[in-house]
């Protein structure tokens, strides 16, 4: 993008200082100085450089690069409804995440684990065991009911890190552990910073308001999203410190490539480094990876997150000294960008990590603490005997994790091949009590009343973003558009690594990490569709990198683009219509969508809540056997 200063033509933009008009030719100022007469007509003949000044040689390396003129800013009106959207979202978001939280009034699902295993935490600083009374009643009734007295000062095998169980325990804290909002609290506070916060980032790639507003709202409305806020598990924590990491590095992109315009701008001779310049400390990556480290803490997938972003981060760097055409870009993204991005990113990830495992660390009692030491007094030769004793039990009890993740192959009614997650081919079943089996007494307009909670996505978010999917590829494959190049990196980083366990025990609503990224697929999808986004030309040297304002046309027409101008002058008006005609299309398509969108979460919010409802409007949702 060329600077909207007076000063240099575009052509002139990309070549640097340009020739001037004065002379008395063309042909002279191309030539330099002629032949001629001596004294004045001889200067005259000579031409004059307009030199770039500074800011308008870093404006056109920003360009290059696909940033905004140096001092542009959006519309105060656009910033300010930036925010007002997605905050309204955020509210929606936090009345179908706060309301009625203490329904059901037991632990469902993994809440048996997760739950339990937060309130030792919070007492002894480890989870430790629960001795039954009764094997048959377990102790989750006691539980409920306040009463701890089946809980024990024995360590317990736990397989996921402690973040989520603290930020679970803050809930308990806050509210009491005897009732659903205090161990579901914490939950539904991620669940709606999640929300607002893909508004944001939706906000930063597209600078629409209308686009940022919709992702906060079809996320909002997810049912997914919506579940899992409500359920004491530690998906919905690791889906925000992924979002925070993601975010970051989105905030990094643009930092390194602005100081990269910049010190080419500043530099006397930009060229003589082969490699470009430096971009400096990478510190947005560096929060990226306190970010990332946090969401392994909560579950070990936030190292996957981590690995995607870092490879994207790298990707960039190499298509920014392409775009700006140094000399040998891959050795310059390797040791300007590779290395710095490195040294930011992986160290913060894994320091961040192990600084989450603090109360194992201080806690001699907790789960293989003194395991080393014990080896060794038992005799046994101890492996990895040059670590100190406790690093080297927080090692020994890694493996043994990772043994557990790698082998866990269990049954289980609900599980789900990863293939099926982002149609939603077997949602799980949270929750299932049949009230008029159990002899409870309750009115719900029919003789069999049931209460049921599956976490079934919103079917009109996921499908249509099934199909947007292939349109964000080919825009990634065939306009070089970064932003779908972004996209593609957060499927990749939570959702592609899962391929590699898809013969485990897992479940469809591990894709609640994966929802952020499939509403900005389908938002990018219908904003392309509704005219509402900027799109890169392949054709224009800079346009890799920048925007340009879309204009859909069918693809016979985009093959006249190189007719005579006299052909393309009596072709305008139809064109002209033919682009109105998609552009209303698209619109009337983005609105369609969004409305279905809508309907499907007031069709489905009873079985999201648990609602008492009759048996045969639970069969109404079931659209396929496999939903059952």
């Amino acid at each position: 993008m060329t600077s909207p200063t007076a000063g240099p033509s575009a052509e002139a933009a990309r070549s640097g200082p340009v020739a001037g008009t004065a002379g008395p030719s063309t042909d002279a100022a191309r030539s330099g100085p002629v032949a001629g007469t001596a004294g004045p007509s001889t200067d005259a003949a000579r031409p004059r450089l307009v030199e770039e000044t500074i800011g308008q040689r870093e404006d056109r390396y920003r360009g290059m690069l696909g940033l905004q003129p140096l001092g542009y800013r959006l519309a105060a009106r656009t910033r300010l409804w930036g925010w007002l959207g997605p905050l309204a979202m955020a509210a929606v978001a936090a009345v179908l995440r706060l309301v009625g939280l203490n329904h059901p009034h037991s632990l469902v699902f993994d809440e048996t684990y997760y739950v339990k295993d937060a309130f030792t935490l919070d007492r002894f600083g480890f989870a430790t065991q629960w001795d039954p009374e009764d094997e048959d009643v377990g102790v989750n009734p006691n539980f409920v009911a306040g009463d701890y007295h089946e809980m024990t000062d024995k360590a317990s095998y736990v397989v996921h890190g402690d973040v989520g169980k603290w930020l679970i325990a803050l809930g308990m804290r806050l509210f009491g552990a005897d009732n659903g909002l205090g161990w579901r609290f914490s939950a539904a506070v991620a669940g709606v910073l999640c929300v607002l916060l893909l508004g944001r980032i939706a906000f930063h790639l597209f600078r629409s308001a209308v686009l940022a507003t919709t992702a906060s709202g079809y996320l909002a409305l997810d049912g997914v999203s919506v579940v899992n806020s409500r359920t004491a598990l530690l998906d919905v924590f690791l889906t925000l410190f992924v979002l925070v990491g993601f975010w970051a590095l989105l905030r990094d992109r643009d930092q390194t490539r602005a100081r990269l315009a910049a010190r080419l701008g500043r530099a006397p001779d930009p060229w003589s480094d082969p490699w470009g310049p430096p971009t400096g400390m990478r510190w947005w990556l560096l929060v990226a990876g306190v970010a990332l480290g946090v969401a392994a803490g909560v579950k070990w997938s936030g190292f996957y997150a981590a690995a995607a972003f870092g490879i994207t981060a790298f990707l960039w760097d190499l298509q920014a000294r392409r775009a700006v055409g140094v000399r040998l870009p891959v050795g310059a993204a390797v040791m300007r960008g590779g290395i710095p991005a490195f040294l930011a990113l992986v160290p913060a990830t894994l320091v961040t990590y192990t600084a989450t495992w603090f109360s194992w660390f201080t806690h001699p009692g907790a789960y293989m603490r003194g395991w080393a030491a014990g080896q060794r007094d038992s005799g046994v030769v101890v492996p990895r005997d040059w670590l100190p004793d406790t690093l080297n039990s927080w090692v020994q009890y890694h493996l043994q994790m990772l043994e557990f993740h790698r082998t866990l192959e269990s049954e289980h009614s609900y599980m789900a091949h990863p293939a099926g997650w982002l149609l939603q081919i077997r949602p799980t079943s949270y929750f299932w009590e049949d009230l008029t089996e159990k002899g409870v007494v309750v009115s719900c307009g029919s003789d069999r009343c049931v209460q049921a909670i599956t976490s079934v996505g919103n079917p009109f978010v996921w499908w249509f973003a099934f199909l947007a999917l292939a349109l964000v590829i080919a825009m990634a494959w065939r306009r070089k558009d970064w932003r779908a190049w972004a996209i593609l990196a957060g499927y990749a980083g939570t959702y592609l690594p899962w391929f590699l366990f898809a013969n485990r025990t897992v479940f469809t609503f591990y894709t609640v990490v994966i929802a952020p990224f499939v509403v900005l697929a389908l938002v990018y999808g219908l904003g392309l569709l509704a005219h509402l986004l900027p799109l890169h030309d392949p054709t224009d040297p800079s346009g890799r990198a920048g925007p340009r304002w879309l204009q859909l046309r069918p693809l016979r027409q985009l093959r006249r683009r190189r007719r005579t101008p006299s052909v393309e002058r009596l072709r305008q008006p139809r064109r002209t219509l033919s682009v109105e005609r998609s552009r209303r299309i698209g619109r009337v398509t983005y609105r369609v969508v969004s409305a279905l969108v809508v309907l499907a979460a007031a069709f489905w919010w009873p079985l999201w809540f648990g609602v008492t409802v009759p048996y045969w409007f639970w069969q109404l949702h079931m659209w396929f056997p496999s939903w059952v």
